[in-house]
């Protein structure tokens, strides 16, 4: 029996237009009524996804910065972050790259530098609390947790193919589209499924999740019954091999919702 679930957002969960299915609250009241948690894992920032389910907080998880941090009823449960020197390592790799842009997130707020577009305009639509300032001071003086880099360039034919070798004592990951994301070596929203597992008493196989991306990929192996939408990413949906229909089409919703009937898996 199926007693938790997961699932990304952007890709996912969400529509083209990065909206929530009409059908979601109503959906999660459904899981929670049957026993279900439901958990929003994504690469987002705490306080968006604080905001964005602010109509069922009491009643769901939240995975915010691809694992790096693990709140539940707003508490912090877990936050992983990168030591300063890797964080300034990972400014100087990022700012040696033409067309790449270093976002520093830390669980209050994330800080740019580059005022370059579309990067500001994605930073300001997608992360409710940002701030302008000079990264190295960031650095010095904050807890960060993820390192979000956007490439103008396209991150398969560009970064992806200079950070992971510049910096291997980090995880460097495609994230989607063109963003990229840097964290501790073992930060990524699979170890944060072995935390939940471990401190709600969690089988594996009482477990779901879904997924589009890479860096959902972790998440996926540590659940019983992972999924993918039709629009996944291709390495990533023949990784997995089971899908559900495309974002586009709240394929997400319609599992959840055959999985609170007894359809599902």
């Amino acid at each position: 029996m199926i007693r938790f679930i997961a699932s990304d957002l952007d890709g996912t969960l969400l529509d083209p237009n990065g909206d929530l299915p009409q059908e979601t609250f109503r959906t999660i009241e459904q899981l929670h009524r049957k026993g279900i948690l439901f958990c929003a894992a994504s690469g987002r920032q705490l306080t968006a996804l604080q905001q964005m389910f602010a109509p069922v907080a009491d009643k769901i998880m939240l995975m915010a910065e691809n694992g790096a941090i693990v709140s539940y009823k707003g508490d912090m449960l877990c936050c992983s972050t990168i030591a300063a020197e890797d964080v300034r390592r990972a400014i100087d790799a990022v700012g040696a790259l033409r067309g790449a842009h270093a976002l520093l997130c830390t669980p209050a707020c994330a800080y740019y530098q580059d005022e370059a577009q579309p990067f500001l305009d994605l930073v300001r639509a997608s992360y409710i609390s940002n701030a302008r300032a000079a990264l190295a001071d960031i650095a010095r003086e904050k807890k960060v947790c993820k390192v979000a880099v956007y490439d103008d360039l396209g991150p398969e034919y560009n970064a992806m193919q200079y950070l992971p070798k510049a910096l291997p004592q980090l995880r460097v990951i495609q994230s989607g589209g063109n963003w990229l994301d840097i964290s501790e070596k073992h930060a990524n929203k699979g170890s944060a499924m072995r935390f939940i597992r471990r401190t709600l008493g969690l089988r594996q196989e009482e477990c779901a999740a879904f997924g589009d991306h890479m860096n959902d990929y972790e998440m996926l192996q540590e659940c019983g019954f992972p999924y993918v939408t039709e629009n996944a990413y291709p390495p990533l949906k023949r990784l997995i091999g089971k899908s559900v229909g495309t974002n586009s089409e709240n394929g997400v919703i319609f599992a959840m919702q055959a999985i609170a009937a007894g359809a599902m898996p």
